[in-house]
């Protein structure tokens, strides 16, 4: 029997590689996405044509029961969340609703149809914060430090919630840093990475970054969303902590990002002080061994594969002119 997976935020780049990922172990994929929101439809490329696309108000808890009677997933996958934590002190409330509100509603709808749905929740190392230990692992307590943080420790709970008061498989994956070629040029990562192409090709002559000695804990999202499958394949549903249990700092990610093409980035980095994040001193690193012994998981690409696999992704992006030095199409 084919089995279904309900995605939402299915155009983000979590959406994406985990519809791709899906679709290869032979599952029908149903994404959700916002009526006013159907233009990030066109993130997916071709992918799009190989899913089945729902315009839904995700307010409406009676809406979301429907769709799941129509659908009738075996899996749910809930990715719904903003794109760039920073923004979430522009808009807390929205935020929250967006990230606790998407998941109580779809959790309420999966109790209401009755169906046999296991519910995967996208949690995240924010959730720890300022924290009192290195690294962090599923017994690590909680201290978010932003709206999103604290909007995402929320449905995590709720989760947790769900699974014990209610019985429903229902489990989350705190994950940590996951980047790709398909992250916004907000994120640092891609920010660098599209730097050097930039300046690679002679269309910039600087990169201006904040805190060089700031660390982070960075994998590649499509070794995360691996995980993501794997925590619904199990037995029980229980919480894992997903990373790759590494710190670099941005000085060796730049370093790295320029070493790909074969420049020196003290040549052309420039430290801005008004980039510096408040929250960067934290140091949020993983201890994904529960993940590693239950899931049998383990992080493939290294953080210099990665990277390199980024910045050539963004050469070719614009030397064909689909981006902008800026990262705008």
């Amino acid at each position: 029997m084919t089995k279904t997976a309900l995605i939402t935020g299915v155009t983000g780049q979590d959406g994406y590689y985990l519809s791709r990922l899906l679709l290869q172990k032979g599952y029908r994929v149903v994404g959700l996405v916002l009526p006013q929101r159907q233009s990030n439809l066109a993130k997916l490329g071709s992918l799009v044509n190989k899913l089945e696309v729902y315009a839904v108000d995700m307010t409406d808890t009676k809406v979301l029961s429907g769709l799941l009677e129509q659908v009738k997933p075996q899996e749910i996958y809930n990715l719904a969340a903003p794109s760039f934590i920073p923004d979430s002190w522009d808009d807390p409330l929205g935020t929250l609703d967006l990230v606790t509100g998407t998941a109580i509603r779809l959790l309420t709808a999966v109790r209401q149809t009755g169906l046999a749905i296991r519910f995967y929740q996208a949690s995240s190392s924010e959730m720890f914060g300022k924290v009192d230990c290195s690294p962090q692992d599923e017994n690590t307590p909680f201290r978010p430090m932003n709206p999103y943080a604290a909007a995402k420790l929320h449905a995590h709970w709720t989760t947790v919630h769900h699974r014990e008061y209610y019985n429903l498989f229902a489990c989350s994956g705190i994950l940590y840093n996951h980047e790709s070629p398909r992250r916004s040029p907000q994120f640092v990562t891609r920010k660098v990475c599209l730097g050097v192409a930039a300046i690679k090709l002679g269309i910039s002559d600087r990169l201006e970054i904040g805190n060089l000695d700031a660390k982070r804990d960075w994998g590649y999202a499509g070794d995360y969303v691996e995980a993501m499958w794997l925590m619904l394949q199990q037995k029980q549903p229980e919480d894992y902590v997903i990373g790759t249990g590494k710190l670099h700092s941005v000085k060796e990610l730049v370093a790295t990002a320029f070493e790909s093409v074969g420049l020196d980035w003290t040549r052309y980095v420039v430290v801005n002080p008004n980039l510096v994040r408040p929250d960067e001193h934290f140091l949020l690193v993983a201890n994904s061994t529960k993940a590693k012994q239950k899931l049998k998981w383990q992080p493939q690409l290294s953080l210099e594969k990665l990277l390199e696999k980024m910045v050539h992704k963004d050469l070719e992006r614009l030397q064909n002119g689909t981006i902008a030095a800026t990262g705008k199409p």
